[in-house]
């Protein structure tokens, strides 16, 4: 039975040590934390449970590659998915003019409806996102297609200029710009920077359809870890590496910091590469690797406010929700002063088993500087000082404000709530800067923050956000890379589409 270890189990360890299970692997899972899964982690408080994480994620329509993935791997039907509306799977609200946009599913169906808001602009939207939808196709693997040796060898000229450039040379309207750049804090979309194929990419899987998990995406990870144990391997937690052993350019072993030592053929690193350099033995990467990974910037950082409802008091919403204050802002993730923020908001209301028509939780998701919380960077969870929580009190309070604008009696509907800010999210996910995607995508060097599942160390391969793309749909397709850097090109990528009759 050939052997691999993977440290880190999130999203993207998981689904790589699951796939190399089913190829006959017996895989090794460390964890640092008490809890597997990363971002699709739940947790309780007060007896009720939050997710963390993957709170919106497409792939899953008829013929979706998600869908097609997760069938494979035999847990699909041990996922409670919960489709959003599909009149209004977004609903984008603009205080600037009080203008509420509600996004239907379906790429035709969002065209017809933003042609009605802008009908100027009819043939330019069509011709827009005909555009974006062209540009996904330069992505084999987006569409579970088996791919050539260095993948993407002859893409689209536009597919890695910025993507306001994109949008530029096909619409006029200053409003209508605006509004089509409400998905931009879910990839850490920035003008200038972020290419084309990121916000293509985005908008394919919103316009297909998108999907919650019921109960919370935990429920993902409790599969995946069953497909690796009955394959004979082991998922542990409280398991984290301490130091990666490394001789003649290859990984011996990996000792973790409760004195156990793990041995394999091949390593996996699903961790955030600055984690991996501070581990791995010195002289692993050449010099110009760690100075390359210094100069990669972060992708956005959050505060995630968490509410318990009170018993029949605010309606279920079975959308993502956007407020911004104006068009122009709604772009803008950088605050000079705080007490300019947040100048957006993005809410959502978790499905729960039995869902009806009052919503138990929410869950906001708003851009936050990781400067702010700098002051407190070398403490730890639950012991960050008075100071501190009054400072995230404040924060919650600004949020609610903004609520207010749209629901006079918020704060009347609350139970109880709570936060998390960009070092709760730098301490449970591993990574610097709390960066909830991992690095960011910059279109002047496509290069620097792109990284390939190969290493110099001969058996030592990585996986998760910082490779490809981030996401529920980015870090599993990066998994199935990663997993034929061991077994072969396309070598599962064909079983997953004779699985599907394809």
């Amino acid at each position: 039975m050939k052997t691999c270890v993977i440290i880190g189990g999130g999203l993207g360890g998981l689904v790589t040590g699951a796939l190399l299970s089913k190829e006959g692997y017996k895989v090794t899972v460390l964890e640092k934390n008490p809890i597997i899964g990363g971002g699709l982690q739940n947790f309780k408080r007060h007896g009720y449970s939050f997710p963390t994480g993957m709170h919106i994620f497409g792939g899953f329509e008829e013929g979706g590659n998600l869908r097609k993935l997760f069938d494979y791997l035999g847990v699909l039907d041990q996922l409670s998915l919960y489709s959003t509306d599909e009149e209004a799977s977004d609903v984008v609200r603009v205080e600037e003019d009080g203008a509420v946009y509600r996004m239907p599913r379906g790429k035709e169906q969002c065209i017809a409806y933003l042609s009605s808001c802008f009908p100027e602009e009819k043939e330019n939207i069509k011709a827009y996102i005909d555009k974006l939808y062209e540009l996904t196709e330069n992505i084999d693997m987006f569409y579970m297609r088996e791919t050539q040796p260095y993948g993407m060898m002859n893409v689209d000229k536009d597919f890695a200029i910025p993507f306001d450039e994109l949008m530029d040379r096909y619409l006029t309207n200053p409003k209508l710009k605006g509004l089509l750049t409400y998905m931009c804090p879910l990839y850490s979309g920035k003008k200038g920077t972020t290419p084309a194929f990121m916000t293509a990419l985005l908008t394919a899987i919103h316009f297909n359809g998108t999907f919650q998990f019921v109960g919370g995406s935990q429920q993902l990870a409790n599969a995946l870890r069953k497909v690796i144990e009955d394959a004979g391997g082991q998922v542990l937690v409280r398991s984290e590496v301490e130091r990666i052993i490394v001789e003649d350019h290859q990984v011996k072993g990996v000792i973790t910091k409760n004195g156990n030592i793990y041995q394999a053929e091949n390593y996996i690193s699903a961790v955030h590469p600055d984690i991996l350099l501070r581990v791995i033995d010195e002289g692993a990467f050449p010099k110009l690797f760690k100075n390359r990974i210094s100069l990669v910037s972060d992708s956005l950082s959050f505060l995630v406010v968490f509410v318990k409802f009170k018993d029949k008091t605010f309606p279920f919403l079975n959308q993502v929700n956007y407020f911004f204050e104006s068009y122009e802002k709604g772009l803008d993730f950088s605050y000079e002063q705080q007490e300019d923020w947040p100048k957006g908001i993005v809410y959502l209301t978790p499905p729960v088993e039995h869902q009806g028509e009052f919503a138990e939780t929410m869950v906001f998701v708003v851009p936050m500087e990781y400067e702010w919380v700098k002051p407190w960077e070398n403490t730890r969870t639950g012991r960050r000082g008075k100071d501190y929580e009054q400072w995230k009190q404040a924060m919650m309070d600004k949020v609610f404000d903004r609520m207010e604008r749209l629901y006079p009696d918020f704060r009347e509907c609350m139970e109880f709530c709570f936060a998390s800010t960009p070092l709760t999210i730098r301490d449970y996910y591993g990574n610097r800067s709390g960066s909830c995607y991992g690095f960011q995508k910059d279109c002047s060097n496509l290069m620097l923050s792109q990284m390939s599942v190969f290493t110099k160390v001969k058996n030592l391969y990585l996986t998760g956000q910082n490779v490809n793309v981030h996401g529920l749909c980015g870090v599993s397709l990066t998994a199935i890379q990663t997993a034929e850097a061991l077994v072969g090109l396309n070598t599962i990528m064909h079983k997953i589409n004779k699985n599907t009759g394809l």
